[in-house]
């Protein structure tokens, strides 16, 4: 159910049912959870799932939070920031409440850039659960694409996380998170909008990282996971998370650093988690 709060932002509330969670492990290979969903999972629940007629032509809402890109305009995802203080609990009610927090231009080489902060808090059982923001960036439509990123310098010795992304993988993480945005499942939009090939998700790399903490360190209870896509990842192909300076890191196929994040301790729910 979702309704829209008084300042603008949007309130969804429903049952973190299993079934998502049994479709994202399924996806990823991995056991299917029990009672508790593992640390960013809940990107499969509590989406705002708009009607075929609210999209424009590009896949994204023509309107609602937050703002669609405007005529001539493009929407990308740039990082964010989540705070884990409890994990929710498959198979009971969680609340979401998501309202913009700032705007800011700024001037970059492609051209006027737009930058937007969604802040989410997630609740359950009468507690904060998760604190998040999201870093969107609004540019012109016919700015050139970002560029590749730079080539991880010494790859470090430790463990590694390999997915294989192809077609049908992007094609399958969409409908999970209920994202219609093309350039992740069709080519010739992709193409259109300045790209090479499809874009894989940043949520789904940022996602990795997590699972990277969670498979091989420490996990993401009690701390602020801190994240930043550098480069687009384009293609499909099998990307990389390694272990980071903070945190970690998604290679390419080529090496190329996409994506990096930071784990940072001692953080609590209810309070706005620092910038990167």
């Amino acid at each position: 159910m979702t309704v829209q709060p008084p300042a603008g932002g949007v309130v969804r509330e429903e049952v973190i049912a299993p079934e998502p969670a049994e479709a994202l492990a399924n996806l990823l290979d991995v056991e299917i959870p029990g009672d508790v969903l593992p640390p960013m999972w809940h990107w499969v629940y509590l989406l705002e799932r708009r009607r075929t007629a609210d999209l424009g032509p590009d896949g994204h809402p023509t309107s609602g939070v937050p703002a669609p890109p405007g005529p001539g305009l493009k929407r990308m995802f740039a990082g964010g920031r989540v705070t884990t203080a409890r994990p929710l609990r498959i198979g009971r009610r969680a609340t979401r409440r998501s309202w913009v927090t700032r705007t800011s231009e700024k001037v970059g080489r492609s051209g006027p850039l737009t930058f937007l902060t969604l802040r989410g808090e997630i609740s359950q059982d009468g507690h904060v659960a998760i604190v998040e923001e999201s870093d969107l960036v609004y540019r012109a439509a016919d700015a050139s694409s970002p560029t590749a990123g730079a080539p991880a310098s010494e790859p470090p010795v430790g463990p590694r996380l390999r997915l294989a992304v192809d077609e049908a993988f992007l094609f399958r993480f969409s409908a999970l998170t209920y994202n219609a945005h093309r350039i992740h499942y069709d080519l010739g939009w992709a193409r259109a909008e300045g790209y090479a090939g499809l874009v894989v998700h940043g949520p789904l790399q940022a996602l990795m990282m997590a699972e990277f903490a969670r498979r091989h360190g420490d996990g993401l209870v009690g701390r602020t996971f801190a994240f930043r896509l550098v480069a687009p990842m384009v293609g499909t192909q099998t990307l990389t998370v390694l272990p980071g300076p903070d945190g970690a890191q998604v290679l390419d196929a080529g090496g190329q650093i996409t994506a990096r994040s930071e784990f940072v301790p001692g953080n609590v729910a209810g309070d706005s988690p620092g910038q990167a």
